[in-house]
């Protein structure tokens, strides 16, 4: 084991504390067909990006407003159906309530519909698409959670999935960025676990062996 210390941790979503997969390729899958769009071609799009970037992308000017609420609308009604995942009650129950955040790129209806789904607790600091300008991976979004934490960049540790989200941790100055699931193994995240159940919280994150996908650099 090895124990990387911090002072806070900084969870992304969607990937990390829920599985949400299937929701979104749903979700997504029939926007793209309102819209007369591939869903093939929309659903690779939208991982670790704010809908609202990637209809922007998609849908011309004069209609996105209408489209960004539509596919918002679709995503918290799909959010009853997401699960936590391994792992995500039992650390985020061990971690003292003041030392974690989430990090996310969907709206803050969508993070709570899905949370409360999955029976997760809802962080003290919440920073979503909503609270930023840019989303990641510019690293607005995890410098405002540490920012609320009261804790200097430096001073925690991020828990992403996607490539997007380590380079905005990495861009955000972060002590150490841990990977999770096989989608993190193509970031350059100090560590891979496969899911939260290589992961405890000891004045730190407590690193296991087991199910560690890529070690400790």
């Amino acid at each position: 084991m090895r124990t990387i210390w911090c002072r806070g941790v900084l969870f992304d979503c969607d990937g990390v504390l829920v599985d949400s997969e299937a929701s979104v390729v749903r979700a997504w899958s029939q926007w793209a067909r309102d819209h007369q769009l591939s869903p093939e071609v929309v659903v690779p799009q939208v991982h670790g990006r704010r809908a609202e970037e990637t209809v922007r992308a998609l849908i011309a000017a004069d209609h996105q407003a209408a489209a960004i609420d539509h596919i918002n609308r679709l995503e918290v009604e799909d959010a009853e159906f997401v699960r936590p995942l391994a792992g995500a009650t039992q650390l985020l129950g061990a971690i003292p309530h003041r030392r974690w955040a989430i990090v996310t790129s969907g709206t803050t209806p969508l993070v709570r519909a899905r949370l409360a789904a999955c029976g997760l607790p809802e962080p003290g600091v919440l920073v979503t698409a909503d609270d930023v300008r840019r989303g990641k991976p510019d690293p607005e979004g995890y410098e405002l959670a540490a920012a609320r934490l009261e804790l200097a960049t430096s001073d925690v540790v991020v828990v992403e999935d996607t490539p997007r989200g380590v380079e905005s941790a990495r861009r955000a100055g972060v002590s150490a960025v841990i990977g999770v699931s096989e989608r993190a193994l193509d970031t350059d995240a100090d560590v891979v676990v496969e899911d939260l159940t290589c992961l405890a919280w000891g004045g730190g994150i407590v690193v296991r062996d087991e199910g560690v996908l890529r070690r400790p650099r």
